[in-house]
């Protein structure tokens, strides 16, 4: 197997079902406009029915077993359909025919009516399936002859037809039946009845009409879905859409209709001579956001208005016009002056043919023709070709034929994506031709997901091994040398690169150790634990069984998901430990952790180290690997492994597999890390310092203004700018006057003038001025005032509370979760008030304020851990921000 270059695999968001607002903004976008009013008026009206379609989707979900089993009921004879859903129905009164006789839901709104059952509904469903309801050659089906297991199956898929309906009810558009419902006709025909399923899907349709009888416009909407899915239904399967393929180097690709039908789709512009003047303009600004990449109309107020006039008097052709637009002066100084040939070549294709280029073939015959003829006989090989007159005509703007329009080509896969999705002045560097060049250079070891993938520590298989990495298209080497990478887990004399004969000898004391069961019988006295039946320290089988899970699982499973019977097995000696390690390897859970949430490569490789302890060597080794995979499965896998001539020789029948080989970053994060220390008991004993060293050191060394100017650096110069208010005399009315509006300044984060907020705080200032309390009360006088219950307590949650509490009050932001859940008991379980003096009253606030000092904005002027949570609280207004700082703390242990 030869690998070559890869077209790379970018993120490709997935393709999901059109809804009415999707699709309305994606047209909008795709046309670089603004929704028109129609596009308006249709969105309002789905939003405005958006309540009304969730209780006709709500009333269909519940009644869907009554539904699915009636419609059932008209297909099969010979037993109860019922028995056969997809879950136990929920205990109903039934009648003879299966009718439901009670009500099945009623919601508050007073449309919902639901059909009832017994005699009269069965005579009423009777008679509405008479005459030409039923399609010619319908038989029921025996439900004896067609067996539990197609019964459970058509059951099933009667219950699928009702899901996407409700789906499509939900979303306004019925693109997910059209894209689901589309080529059953031939599948089912093969296992059931077409004309069974059409009949089944009637009576769905009738049951489902009937629970809205006093609604007339719901019964028709209902009525719309299910005939979308008999229309779909019975129309035969629609044939792919085969993407012309002039070129001799290129076969036709065909792309399935069922994908063509679920992308949104990509309006197409024809110049007509009958259209109006404002039809002629939106195919004019087509016309520039293709050539052009933008509206330049819009953008620029640009625009040629010689050539537009032309073209709507029907002098040029549409394909004339972009023939010109690409010869034009705007373009060369667009797309072709900034840009290297190779780079021009690659933009023309995406304007003129709406594509890629395909091959290197194609590339330099197109490179060619701009290197002798320029510009613009590039553009007049691209719009006389054949492939734009097949496509585009004289009359079609050319359009982006990416996915969904047609089928793509692998090879050129990651670079049309990019081409298509990033405009030209990002992407000022040639990709086709740098991909096309590795083509024709085999890379014959190369790795299979790409550069952003290595054989080291757990990337080796992973497509994005971390989410900072970004995955390149071109292959990484990996080849022989890699083993050489490699770290012995053990005496690097056995390193079996240069003494391959020394497989099977055990690592010893330097390496891991080694579980190893002797199947010899017993000599000794058992119970004196004489004789043992593991080497290498172990005493006890269940010493291996244990090693066994440990490493083909990575942990101790469950106790309900250990192999029982085969323990047993290994400790009667009817198997040997080989058998037992592929017992395990073959188990459910085994398989669910290694392989089926896993791509090949990283599975191959994750159970590769469990069963022979060592990455693998390289691409060879990997390409027998997936040959295995692909003709025997998983199975076969773990049976090539087991029963390879490396495990027969490493480990043989009673050997427990270890890991033999580490990577480098394997080994790194299993060394001592300054935080594992503790943990792991390890006790650092300091070297004592000699006694002669210790004396002719010399000690202070920094005098005291250097210490301050240590201080200081690092501080911003709003330390020193810092006001600080203090009341020391009562008797001074005008700094008594200034105390009062640093106060006001500090709670409420403006000034507060009297005809403000009136008399609320005279009975306080009167009280401060006359000594009677200190600033310290007075602060909590306005905490607990009216005016701040309702500007910073009563619009905001608890936590916000808090971080505005200890700005005002702390002149801080929080410190920590801690704290904030302290303080959260407090506000929860006393209030505001207890809240405000437990702040107040707290040692720090006494330390650093005191009992005359107006609190103020403290952690610029001093270095904190929370310095930047600070700057952000205060640096913003909190009527116009009300988001929170807090959360940027990340709870540390035992939060």
């Amino acid at each position: 197997m030869t690998v070559k270059a890869s077209g790379g695999s970018p993120v490709v968001q997935p393709q999901l079902f059109r809804t009415v607002g999707v699709e309305t903004i994606a047209q909008a976008e795709q046309e670089d406009r603004f929704p028109s009013q129609t596009e308006l008026q249709q969105l309002e009206t789905y939003l405005a029915s958006g309540q009304q379609r969730l209780e006709v989707a709500t009333v269909l979900t519940t009644n869907s077993e009554l539904i699915v089993s009636r419609a059932a009921n008209r297909i099969f004879v010979g037993g109860s359909p019922m028995a056969y859903l997809e879950k136990p129905a929920d205990a109903q009164v039934m009648d003879a025919n299966g009718m439901d006789t009670k009500e099945a839901m009623k919601l508050g709104t007073a449309f919902y009516v639901e059909s009832q059952g017994g005699f009269f509904e069965g005579i009423r469903n009777i008679f509405s399936t008479a005459g030409g309801d039923i399609p010619p050659g319908f038989q029921p089906i025996n439900i004896s002859r067609y067996g539990a297991s197609n019964m459970q199956k058509s059951l099933r898929d009667l219950s699928w037809f009702l899901r996407y309906i409700t789906y499509a009810m939900v979303a306004g558009d019925p693109n997910i039946l059209t894209v689901n419902v589309r080529g059953l006709r031939e599948i089912i025909e093969r296992a059931c009845s077409t004309a069974a399923t059409v009949v089944a899907i009637k009576e769905m349709q009738r049951t489902a009409v009937g629970y809205f009888r006093s609604d007339p416009k719901i019964q028709e909407m209902v009525k719309s879905y299910f005939d979308v899915v008999l229309r779909e239904f019975i129309a035969p399967t629609p044939s792919n859409k085969l993407r012309q393929r002039p070129s001799g180097d290129l076969q036709g690709l065909e792309l399935p209709q069922i994908y063509y039908a679920a992308t949104v789709g990509r309006p197409r512009y024809a110049m007509k001579p009958g259209l109006s003047e404002l039809e002629k303009k939106e195919v004019l600004r087509a016309a520039y956001r293709q050539v052009f990449e933008r509206d330049i109309v819009k953008a620029y107020s640009l625009g040629i208005s010689d050539l537009e006039s032309k073209v709507k008097n029907g002098e040029i052709s549409m394909k004339e016009f972009i023939r010109r637009l690409g010869k034009s002066p705007l373009y060369r100084q667009q797309f072709v002056d900034r840009f290297v040939n190779s780079r021009v070549v690659e933009l023309a294709f995406r304007h003129f043919l709406g594509r890629g280029i395909g091959s290197r073939e194609e590339f330099s015959r197109y490179f060619s023709i701009i290197s002798e003829g320029g510009i613009n006989r590039l553009v007049d090989a691209l719009v006389d070709s054949r492939e734009y007159g097949d496509y585009f005509g004289e009359e079609t703007v050319p359009y982006l034929r990416g996915l969904g329009i047609e089928a793509q080509e692998c090879r050129n896969w990651g670079a049309q994506i990019d081409l298509f999705n990033y405009s030209a002045p990002f992407r000022k560097v040639p990709q086709f031709v740098t991909l096309f060049a590795g083509y024709d250079r085999p890379l014959p070891d190369r790795h299979a997901y790409g550069v952003g993938n290595d054989p080291l520590e757990i990337q080796f298989g992973a497509i994005f091994p971390k989410d900072t990495v970004s995955p390149k298209a071109a292959p990484a080497p990996i080849g022989k040398d890699v083993r050489r990478i490699l770290i012995r887990n053990g005496a690097g004399i056995t390193n079996q690169v240069s003494n391959p004969q020394a497989r099977a000898e055990a690592p010893g004391s330097l390496g891991p150790k080694v579980f190893k069961l002797t199947q010899t019988p017993r000599t000794g006295n058992r119970a004196a634990g004489t004789q043992s039946s593991v080497r290498f320290s172990e005493v006890s089988t269940q010493a291996v069984i244990r090693a066994a899970y440990l490493q083909v699982f990575g942990r101790m499973v469950y106790e309900g998901q250990r192999l029982t019977v085969a323990e047993i097995k290994l400790e009667n000696g009817e198997i040997s430990v080989r058998e037992f390690i592929r017992q395990l390897a073959r188990s459910d859970v085994f398989r669910d952790l290694y392989w089926t949430k896993l791509y090949v490569c990283k599975a191959v490789e994750y159970i590769h180290r469990r069963l022979l302890g060592r990455p693998t060597y390289g691409r060879q080794e990997l390409n027998a690997y997936y040959d295995i995979c692909a003709k025997k499965g998983f199975y076969g896998l773990i049976d090539a492994l087991i029963e390879s001539p490396e495990y027969n020789e490493v480990f043989g029948e009673d050997t427990v597999p270890y890991e033999r080989y580490l990577t480098p970053q394997g080994l790194a994060l299993r060394g001592l890390r300054p935080g594992t220390i503790g943990e792991l008991g390890v006790t650092v004993t300091p070297e004592e310092t000699p006694r002669f060293v210790e004396l002719a050191t010399p000690t202070n060394l920094r005098t005291a203004p250097d210490i301050a100017f240590r201080v200081n650096q690092g501080v911003s110069k709003e330390r020193e700018q810092t006001k600080v208010f203090k009341l020391t005399n009562t008797a001074d009315k005008v700094a008594l006057g200034q105390v009062m509006r640093a106060a006001y300044r500090q709670i409420f984060e403006r000034d507060i003038e009297p005809y403000v907020v009136g008399n609320e705080f005279t009975a306080l200032e009167s009280r401060l001025g006359n000594g009677e309390i200190t600033v310290r009360e007075f602060i909590i006088g306005l905490g607990q005032s009216e005016l701040y219950l309702r500007e910073f307590y009563t619009p905001y949650p608890n936590t916000k509370v808090i971080e505005l509490g200890t700005k005002h009050f702390l002149g801080r932001a929080p410190k920590d979760q801690a704290e904030i859940r302290r303080y959260n008991q407090i506000l929860a379980s006393q209030g505001l008030k207890a809240f405000i003096e437990a702040m107040v009253g707290s040692p720090e606030y006494a330390e650093v304020f005191g009992e005359d000092v107006v609190p103020y904005r403290r952690y610029p002027t001093l270095p904190a851990a929370n310095f930047p949570n600070t700057e952000r609280l205060y640096n913003r207004l909190t009527k116009q921000d009300d988001s929170l700082v807090v959360p940027s703390f990340k709870p540390g242990a035992g939060f």
